[in-house]
């Protein structure tokens, strides 16, 4: 049997390496693409079996259109988010595949560790005593435990950060617009509805999926509803937060700080060295003056289990496909929140088409 062919994009030294390394199990043959991809260079994968695509790689419908045209049956995605796909333009014409649980604890404890760096200014004061600087002046934190953070998404991720927390003696207040009970009971947090998490919240972190009803879901109307000098935490995804919007509020110091591993537009930025070259976003290059926002280049993920577990079960989804015509981590727009509220065919079929 030939050996499956996997144009793979966007990739990094990194993403070879465990690739590669996970890859002596599965035996594909995969072609790596150091650019992303897009519209100019979708020709490419003329050869291939399937494709290999990450956060940054715009799947629309001219993109999906050329992909079927080429024979493409499925996109593998190695995240678990899929906002860059157009879900509906390849409905039932390629698979969309992804990685669900890469490391839920990454991500969480990346979440937690702005927060701590944001409170402590640990990052401020790293640059001090490498300047032989020791003075604390502007240094002054508080004390995490008694204070209460709203986490905005319950999943596996927001759970965990709820968990950590709990353990700094903070109260744990939480959103989801589906609340697990069990959950609540078993980590011990509270659900509310959002005006009292916005209310009664010392730090507002983010862990919900990017959707048309959460896009902008921090904006001037919910910052207004904060506490004064309010600590803003986002791993999630970018446009969870009207960038314009939160400046504004770092400006009038209505909200304390604010810690960033996404950034709205981050795709032509995240990821890549930019360091001998002038920014040309405005905004993005805003919100790098205020010495009260830490952005980190969209790292949550960014551990050695979960790159482990990314590059095993990205492999294992294309494996189960061609092998054994199984889909466990399928998405469409008919099951995902970007689509219709019809049910999706898989519960009755086993595949979304």
């Amino acid at each position: 049997m030939k050996k499956l062919k996997i144009a793979f994009f966007d990739a990094k030294q990194y993403d070879k390496d465990f690739f590669d390394e996970a890859n002596k199990e599965f035996g594909l043959d995969i072609k790596y693409f150091q650019s992303r991809l897009s519209e100019n260079n979708v020709i490419v994968t003329k050869d291939a079996d399937a494709i290999c695509a990450f956060v940054n790689d715009i799947i629309n419908k001219k993109v999906a259109d050329e992909l079927y045209d080429n024979g493409i049956t499925l996109i593998a995605l190695r995240s678990a988010g899929y906002n860059n796909v157009d879900l509906r333009a390849v409905f039932g014409r390629i698979h969309v595949v992804r990685v669900p649980d890469y490391s839920p604890n990454a991500v969480a404890e990346h979440a937690v560790a702005l927060m701590l760096s944001l409170n402590r200014k640990i990052h401020k004061a790293y640059y001090r005593t490498r300047d032989s600087n020791f003075n604390i002046n502007g240094l002054l934190g508080f004390d995490m435990a008694g204070k209460t953070v709203g986490i905005i998404g319950t999943g596996k991720i927001g759970v965990l950060v709820s968990k950590i927390l709990s353990g700094f003696d903070m109260k744990v207040i939480a959103y989801d617009k589906f609340p697990d009970k069990k959950n609540e009971k078993k980590y011990g947090f509270t659900y509310v509805d959002l005006d009292t998490l916005y209310k009664e919240s010392d730090i507002v972190t983010l862990h919900c999926p990017l959707t048309p009803e959460t896009m902008h879901i921090i904006d001037k109307s919910s910052i207004k509803k904060m506490k004064d000098g309010v600590m803003i935490i986002n791993t999630g995804r970018g446009k969870l937060i009207d960038t314009v919007d939160l400046i504004a509020a770092l400006k009038k110091g209505k909200v304390g700080s604010a810690g960033l591993d996404v950034y709205e537009e981050e795709s032509e930025y995240f990821f890549e060295d930019y360091s001998s070259t002038i920014i040309s976003d405005d905004v993005l290059a805003r919100l790098l003056t205020f010495p009260n926002v830490l952005i980190t280049s969209h790292q949550g993920f960014f551990t050695k289990e979960a790159l482990q577990n990314i590059a095993k079960t990205t492999l294992s989804n294309i494996k189960l496909y061609f092998e054994e015509n199984k889909l466990p981590n399928e998405i469409c727009y008919r099951c995902s929140e970007f689509g219709s509220a019809v049910p999706c065919r898989k519960e009755r079929t086993g595949s979304c088409f």
